[in-house]
């Protein structure tokens, strides 16, 4: 038996200035959607760019900015996720026709945390402006965007610097300070796939962290039929009744989801009754911000209904668990409960 005040750090509490999350071991987080929003627009809205030999580029609103970002600490250490869809407008005045009316739209379809913001896309059309819009269309893509993806790696820096300095509580004897040690994604590595796995490492800047998935997929088969097993797996009766307890459950594109006391959640993103089910998918104990994604695939047959499960970007540690779970908890426990019972495939 381990003596008084020894053992995993992660039990033992220690005297801290707040008093909470000791030794920095769980999981917090901070939302910086809202943030990240303000921070976006401030960056580019009245953003000009200009070109000597050309005219000037006003970018006059983000119309569009739909995404989440978070920041989180785990084991004293900075983590952030952040996904973004960014649209524009802007405006050009030519320099040889300051009356002609020029403008177009901008986007940015891929401002996350596995590209770097030299990797991030520009889109750019013109609605209007003839000639002197195509010109200016090129001016954005070829020089323009190098300002562009200036402002991407400001609102970047600022999360990581500013925004989450909060998240790292100080130990005894420590002084709280306003900078941590933080780690990001680092640009999409090659993904290495197999007939049964698909694995892909993402390196952490700063101190080399990995997070290595894995895809995970499993066959099951139903005495029922599709339309049954659909509803079993999205009437709000019929979940908390094999899950035992409880859900929360928005069955529609982008509804929530949360199952076992909030231990599973989610989104769903396609519905197709009793064809095919498709979500963001997640247990609590997976880092902060980090998704699967799981496709449900329903065939109904003569005399049974078969299910095919493909689930992707699951932590290579969790592989295993991820599958009893879908197996104790979602299979096994539907049969039961509804008798559809079945031989695993």
């Amino acid at each position: 038996m381990a003596k008084w005040g020894e053992g995993d750090p992660r039990w033992i509490v220690e005297e801290r200035p707040d008093a909470t999350n000791v030794n920095n071991w769980h999981w917090s987080e901070k939302n910086a959607s809202g943030w990240s929003k303000t921070k976006i627009k401030s960056l580019f809205e009245g953003l000009e760019l200009e070109e000597p030999n050309l005219g000037t580029v006003t970018i006059k609103e983000v119309t569009k900015c739909e995404g989440d970002a978070t920041a989180s600490n785990r084991k004293g250490k900075l983590i952030f996720f952040y996904e973004w869809v960014v649209t524009m407008d802007w405006t050009g005045c030519l320099l040889a026709d300051p009356k002609r009316e020029v403008k177009g739209t901008l986007e940015i379809p891929n401002l996350s945390e596995e590209n770097d913001p030299e990797e991030v896309d520009v889109n750019v059309s013109v609605t209007a402006g003839g000639s002197g819009g195509d010109a200016m269309k090129e001016f954005i893509r070829k020089k323009g965007i190098v300002t562009l993806q200036g402002k991407i790696k400001e609102y970047i820096d600022t999360l990581k610097q500013e925004y989450a300095t909060d998240l790292i509580k100080p130990t005894k004897g420590q002084a709280v300070t306003k900078q941590s040690k933080t780690i990001v994604s680092a640009p999409r590595q090659t993904m290495v796939s197999s007939i049964n796995s698909a694995v892909s490492d993402v390196e952490k800047l700063g101190l080399g962290v990995k997070i290595k998935t894995s895809q995970l997929t499993l066959n099951q088969t139903f005495k029922c039929t599709a339309d049954e097993l659909y509803r079993a797996l999205t009437q709000r009766e019929m979940v908390a009744a094999f899950t035992r307890g409880d859900v929360k459950l928005e069955v529609e594109k982008g509804g929530k989801f949360e199952f076992f006391g909030g231990n599973i959640s989610g989104e769903f993103e396609e519905l197709v009754p009793n064809k095919r089910i498709v979500q963001k998918w997640r247990f609590k104990s997976w880092p902060c911000g980090h998704y699967s994604k799981v496709t449900l695939e329903i065939d109904q047959k003569e005399d049974c209904t078969q299910i095919k499960l493909t689930q992707t970007s699951v932590p290579a540690s969790e592989v295993e668990k991820t599958k009893e779970g879908w197996n104790n908890y979602y299979w096994e426990s539907i049969k039961r409960t509804f008798g559809f019972g079945a031989i695993l495939l």
